[in-house]
């Protein structure tokens, strides 16, 4: 890997600048997952694995986590 700096984003739902996001990043073929208010926890994975919870997602698979 390089010494590239990575470059977190959230999601436009989170709710401005508080600490009660998800921030993602890219790093090569991996993708980094954090909270913004535990921002040393990092969980790492790949694009395709990322991709598919995502639709997992969009399809409605994880709603009844939501409440």
């Amino acid at each position: 890997m390089t010494d590239t700096p990575l470059i977190w984003r959230k999601s436009s739902f989170s709710g401005g600048n508080g600490p009660n996001c998800v921030e993602v990043a890219p790093q090569g073929d991996r993708v980094l997952i954090r909270e913004s208010d535990r921002a040393a926890e990092v969980i790492v994975t790949d694009r395709a694995k990322l991709a598919a919870f995502v639709a997992g997602v969009k399809a409605g698979e994880f709603d009844h986590l939501l409440g």
